[in-house]
């Protein structure tokens, strides 16, 4: 069985991203390239997009939580791709106001291996821009 150091890294590779382990919790950030300005000033700093897990059970189910930066166009194709396979939207919301073009952050969660969720998540990132 893969020890959870393995895990973590599997599962950033899974979604492109790069792996994090701090006090028990596996974070994976993975880059969103926007071209996006708030109140007119070009900003790269806000446009995160991450996934983590924790709290990992001994049967290899942990919760899974997520956070992206979407397009509005995005959101649909998106969170279409979230429900269909069982993962649950906690919000849908802005973080600024006066972006251009409008961004919105979607929050999203489960309690399943973190392969599985990262296989999920996987799928959902294959609908937005790059």
């Amino acid at each position: 069985m893969l020890n959870f150091h393995d895990i973590c890294h599997q599962y950033a590779q899974i979604v492109n991203g790069k792996a994090s382990l701090k006090h028990g919790v596996c974070s994976v950030e993975i880059n969103r390239n926007l071209h996006v300005t708030i109140q007119g000033r070009p900003s790269r700093g806000e446009l995160h997009a991450g996934i983590s897990f924790e709290s990992m059970d001994h049967e290899g189910n942990a919760l899974n939580l997520g956070e992206v930066v979407l397009l509005e166009e995005e959101i649909s194709p998106f969170v279409n791709i979230l429900v269909r396979n069982n993962l649950i939207i906690s919000a849908i919301h802005n973080h600024w106001i006066f972006t251009n073009p409008n961004i919105l952050y979607v929050h999203f969660q489960s309690v399943e291996p973190p392969l599985t969720f990262a296989q999920k998540v996987a799928k959902a990132f294959s609908v937005l821009k790059h």
